[in-house]
């Protein structure tokens, strides 16, 4: 089994910046393809970024796309989303998944999941 554990999230200000960590542990070998999906009350969870094991590939949502990038670093089992220019519109619970094959998706279709990370973006 592989736990996903997320870290970073508080609360700011229209234009701040975050940054959200991802560490895992246990079967941390198995794992290959990771991403961020964020889920807003009364909305269906959403991709937000995805990173291949290599980092070589990213995918971003069309929303975040130049505001918001994603990193990892797998020496210490942990991945990052550097979150600039925040909207209230970005206010939501966001989660690190993580899957044993490639490529990166953007469905749900992930084999572990933390248990979230809340932001909230004041207007």
């Amino acid at each position: 089994q592989v736990q996903l554990v997320e870290s970073g999230g508080g609360l700011v200000g229209h234009g701040d910046s975050l940054r959200l960590s991802c560490a895992a542990s246990g079967r941390t070998y198995i794992v290959a393809a990771m991403s961020w999906f964020r889920q807003a009350p009364g909305k269906e969870r959403e991709f937000v970024s995805g990173i291949s094991w290599s980092g070589q590939r990213t995918v971003y949502a069309d929303s975040v796309k130049g505001r918001f990038t994603i990193s990892r670093d797998n020496a210490k089992n942990t991945m990052y989303l550097q979150m600039n220019s925040l909207k209230p519109e970005d206010t939501a619970v966001y989660y690190c998944a993580a899957k044993i094959l490639e490529p990166v998706v953007t469905t749900p279709e992930y084999d572990y999941w933390g248990q979230g990370t809340q932001v909230t973006v004041s207007s």
